[in-house]
């Protein structure tokens, strides 16, 4: 019995049209929806398994192209290509899977799913020579690509990922290798996308994308490997985002992103490195943001953004855009899980000398000293605020200069209206209550008025918390100035 003995008169056209790779439409009317196949009958049902015979035995026609191009079918059955090696071209558009195609191992040319329904896809460790499209695709079971290799682009474009059990990825691309990009925006994953270890050379589009998996992971992306770009601009997630230890040599573009996990982590890029990080225009992350121990070239934060919790331990970064005053910058830092890093204030004090702002790098160290001081002990906290009250750290010197002024304008007043008393009346020089002031102020410069008159009384008490207060004054400028300048 011959091959097409026992087709259907749809089947045969099929199978008269793939040897010279004719495309077959069985649709009545464009925008039709696969979905509601229920009233599609004979004329337009396919089954797999003549759909299988026709890939893998059916005759070429010498001088012809054979490719599989059939648009608004109902495939009924279960489409196994397993192992299989398919030479042609295979579309299969705008049609109705009733079983999950298993292409586990098969090697293709091109594969072209768009438009269709399907309740899943088993296709791992496929290997696809094109490219490989499931442009607004829906499907209502996972799609299993781990460890795919395809050489050209994937293409998602509107595509909409269902899945019936919450335990398994919506969409699995762990380990997959794409030669160039994967194209995937305005599409729609209500459950785990999965792309952890995904080698992908060009870029990556999730423009307008919508990851849902709330209270869990939305996109799993750990140890990407990204060659170019990935354009996230305006995605919203319901889940965590994990990009733990990934490589991407452009830039993630989260611009106007709208990032949603309360209560855990919103994003995780730690451990990673990154050309370029955007991060503005959007609404405020709902959830912790962790950038731990990542290397970013240019980092894009706009304050606006930023969650009650960040954390920024060893982040490296070369330059912080836009540029905001020091004020609004510090406040990330503050809200690193209130923990103190130091290496956070030295990354932001860097990004601010680099662009010549001296004043914001300034006070970026005065907040890492006075972030410090909550660490240290009792008698280290009271030095501490001398040292702030005094000279701010070393980083407002003037401050000193405030203080000595005033402490010589009290002294030279109280001692101007009631003089001391000569110890020597006939050697004592004439009284200067200034320089008297000066010389109980000042531990090292001497005016040889201390030493000639004995104030008596309140002024006596007056001159001891002058000599001490100048003690501890010249103590903190010597202190502040010192590590203001071991840090130039």
């Amino acid at each position: 019995m011959s091959e097409t003995s026992d087709l259907t008169p749809a089947e045969t056209q099929v199978w008269r049209a793939f040897p010279r790779g004719e495309s077959v439409d069985f649709r009545t009317a464009e925008n039709e929806d696969p979905a509601l196949c229920d009233t599609w009958g004979a004329e337009r049902t396919l089954r797999a398994s003549v759909l299988r015979a026709l890939l893998v035995k059916a005759p070429r026609e010498e001088g012809e192209i054979a490719a599989l191009k059939i648009t608004g079918a109902r495939i009924t059955g279960t489409l196994d290509l397993k192992y299989a090696e398919i030479d042609a071209p295979v579309r299969l558009s705008h049609c109705h899977f009733d079983g999950v195609p298993d292409l586990y191992g098969a090697r293709l040319r091109q594969l072209n799913l768009s438009r269709s329904v399907l309740p899943g896809l088993a296709s791992g460790t496929l290997r696809v020579e094109g490219v490989l499209r499931m442009t607004d695709c829906r499907v209502r079971g996972p799609v299993r690509l781990g460890g795919a290799r395809i050489s050209g682009a994937l293409f998602m474009e509107r595509a909409q990922f269902t899945a019936q059990d919450d335990a398994e990825p919506v969409l699995q691309l762990n380990q997959a290798t794409i030669g160039d990009d994967l194209w995937a925006p305005e599409m729609r994953a209500h459950g785990q996308v999965r792309l952890t270890g995904a080698a992908i050379t060009g870029r990556i589009n999730l423009q307008d994308a919508e990851f849902d998996n709330p209270g869990g992971t939305a996109l799993d992306a750990q140890n990407l490997n990204g060659g170019a770009h990935v354009r996230a601009r305006c995605v919203r997630t319901r889940g965590r985002v994990e990009l733990r230890g990934s490589r991407i040599a452009g830039r993630v573009d989260l611009l106007h992103a709208r990032l949603s996990h309360p209560g855990d982590t919103a994003l995780r890029a730690s451990s990673c490195v990154i050309g370029e990080l955007w991060l503005s225009g959007g609404e405020r992350i709902e959830g912790a943001l962790n950038l731990r121990r990542s290397q970013i070239e240019i980092l894009t934060l706009d304050p606006e953004m930023l969650p009650e919790e960040v954390h920024l331990g060893n982040l490296t970064y070369t330059a912080l855009t836009p540029h905001e005053p020091a004020g609004r910058r510090l406040a990330m830092l503050e809200r690193d899980g209130g923990e103190y890093e130091p290496y956070a204030y030295e990354q932001l004090t860097a990004a601010y000398r680099r662009i010549g702002d001296d004043d914001a790098a300034r006070l970026v160290q005065l907040a890492k000293a006075r972030r410090r001081r909550t660490t240290l002990t009792w008698y280290g906290r009271l030095w501490g605020y001398l040292q702030d009250a005094t000279v701010g750290y070393g980083f407002r010197p003037m401050r000193a200069a405030v203080w000595l002024l005033s402490l010589v304008a009290i002294g030279s007043i109280a001692y101007g209206l009631d003089h001391p008393r000569p110890i020597k009346a006939d050697e004592a020089p004439d009284f200067n209550p200034v320089f008297y002031t000066l010389d109980l102020l000042l531990p090292v410069v001497g005016f040889g008025q201390e030493a000639a008159f004995a104030p008596h009384g309140w002024h006596q008490w007056l001159s001891y918390v002058l000599i001490i207060t100048g003690w501890i004054l010249a103590t903190t400028i010597v202190a502040g100035v010192t590590r203001s300048v071991s840090r130039q």
